[in-house]
């Protein structure tokens, strides 16, 4: 059996990638999509080990300490990372792995797995952007902005080294694109 491959995904707030990374999951057959530990509080309707595993800072640390995560980072205030454990066991059994994660884990994941297809995402527009977080209505104003001035950051690293970008103007439509990108990879 050949290993799998990693596919990472990554895009400013307010782009829509985790939606568009559940629709891969459900049109892929066999990818497994990593669910990222984080030390943030969770949203209203968020689920513990379904949309992130919430954990302390204490118990992320020891993590760090145990070299127990493939990649991590801190942002706005909180760490996330991913198990080194997940990604090495479906990479084992031959199953395509989608990492949900930002441009600094992306970057991490492709310098221990040079293999690692990063795809990038982008908003049609800044203001379509702003627009979008704005009507998550889960944001405060100094969060928004906040969120905007790391959104061009990340812009900059997803133009300069990801392999493959798309531009989310119709879910469907991305979900599509980069659906087709992920089997000829595969």
């Amino acid at each position: 059996m050949k290993p799998g491959k990693i596919f990472v995904l990554s895009a400013p707030s307010g782009t829509g990638k985790t939606t568009i990374a559940r629709r891969l999951v459900q049109e892929i057959p066999g990818l497994a999509l990593s669910v990222s530990l984080t030390t943030r509080k969770p949203r209203p309707g968020e689920k513990n080990g379904q949309d992130y595993f919430f954990v302390s800072r204490r118990h992320f640390q020891k993590l760090i300490q145990e070299k127990a995560l493939v990649e991590w980072a801190c942002v706005f205030g909180n760490y996330y990372g991913t198990l080194r454990s997940f990604v090495e066991e479906n990479l084992r059994a031959g199953r395509p792995v989608l990492l949900n994660i930002d441009t600094r884990g992306g970057l991490q994941i492709k310098k221990r797995f040079p293999g690692a297809r990063l795809i990038g995402l982008l908003p049609p527009s800044l203001r379509e952007q702003e627009r979008r977080l704005r009507q998550r209505g889960d944001l405060a104003e100094e969060e928004i902005r906040k969120r905007l001035e790391e959104a061009r950051r990340e812009r900059k690293t997803l133009l300069q080294f990801y392999q493959v970008r798309f531009v989310n103007r119709d879910l469907q439509s991305t979900v599509e694109k980069i659906k087709k990108f992920i089997l000829r990879h595969a």
